[in-house]
């Protein structure tokens, strides 16, 4: 006899991934390290007109494996108070255009002064050299354990 997998129900529609992803939740980066294994880092997000921007630096390991295979996953996830999770699926594109003000709108997310935000990504742009990772999913796999479910 087969077994039975339990599988929590999805999101049930595009606003309800979007306002879960509206939160400031730190998001795990996935990409493809050279012998294959995988590179997961925690990372600041931000998620508009269906695409994910990340902040970050050149010198980074992520910017080292999207340079030789673009296929990334990006987790976003919590559990407060029950699981609920995006899983992003695609490949990742490195943008040098307005890097600066970019970033800014990624951390003002995380912090309560606008102004806090725009010095720590000054900080960042002053110690590295900076990029913007843009990621606009092909495939999307949600979670959402607050909803029924039944494994019968």
């Amino acid at each position: 006899m087969p077994l039975k997998r339990p599988q929590a129900p999805p999101f049930e529609n595009n606003q309800e991934i979007e306002i879960f992803l509206a939160k400031p939740i730190v998001a795990r980066f996935c990409s493809h390290n050279p012998d294959g294994s995988i590179h997961v880092t925690p990372i600041n997000y931000l998620y508009e007109k269906g695409e994910f921007l990340f902040g970050t630096q050149m010198a980074s390991q992520r910017v080292k494996n999207i340079q030789r295979d673009k296929h990334v996953t990006v987790l976003v996830d919590t559990y407060d108070p029950v699981l609920q999770a995006v899983m992003a699926y695609g490949e990742a594109e490195l943008d040098f255009q307005d890097v600066l003000e970019k970033r800014v709108k990624i951390l003002e997310r995380y912090y309560e002064s606008p102004v806090d935000a725009r010095k720590f990504a000054q900080r960042l742009a002053k110690a590295w050299e900076t990029v913007i990772i843009h990621m606009r999913p092909t495939r999307l796999v949600t979670f959402d354990y607050t909803k029924p479910f039944s494994i019968d």
